[in-house]
């Protein structure tokens, strides 16, 4: 058997008990981190979790406890089976409510589709302005594109020539030119 001797720091002050060791935790993560650790327990000895029907009586009416009076539960005062049957439905109904939000995403979108076809303006037009402002449809959303391209000098100045060469003939062929014929006279200047 071998014996490790640790090297202590003397600087570092170390929490009274193990109690004031722990961060503050929500109810949820103490939960979670009991949970995992029945798990971690449970696995390491072998045995299976095998909450009895009062387990899992008592886990829904802490799980009712937690979401209607939102009071501190000391987990400490359960069995392990108790709480680990509890995590499990923890976990089940964030699931849920994941799916349930994004349920209820849809269910919004498709009220807002009814209600824009209401006859009565009053109510189709905030129905539709609410459905332009969905995510995904951005229908109000004010965008600008800028392309920037890159030239030289010389480019530049051939494509500049180029437009004046069109707007030169453009703006020419709105002029009708009269050409006159001239012949080249002698004038002497005259006295006055």
């Amino acid at each position: 058997m071998s014996i490790y001797v640790l090297d202590i720091d003397k600087e570092v002050a170390l929490p009274p008990n193990a109690a004031e060791a722990m961060p503050p935790m929500t109810q949820q993560e103490e939960l979670e981190v009991r949970a995992r650790t029945i798990k971690l327990i449970s696995d390491l000895q072998g045995k299976a979790i095998d909450p009895t029907e009062d387990d899992r009586t008592q886990a829904r009416e802490l799980a009712k406890k937690m979401l209607n009076d939102r009071e501190n539960i000391d987990f400490s005062n359960y069995r392990n089976e108790t709480l680990a049957y509890l995590a499990g439905m923890v976990s089940m109904y964030d699931q849920m409510l994941v799916k349930d939000l994004a349920d209820y995403k849809l269910y919004v979108v498709n009220k807002l589709v009814e209600q824009s076809a209401n006859p009565d303006p009053k109510y189709a037009f905030p129905a539709i302005k609410s459905l332009g402002e969905v995510d995904g449809v951005d229908a109000f959303k004010k965008r600008s594109e800028v392309t920037i391209q890159h030239k030289s000098v010389e480019e530049v100045e051939k494509s500049l020539m180029e437009k004046l060469e069109k707007l030169e003939r453009l703006t020419s062929k709105d002029k009708k030119i009269e050409v006159v014929d001239v012949e080249d006279v002698d004038v002497k200047p005259t006295e006055d």
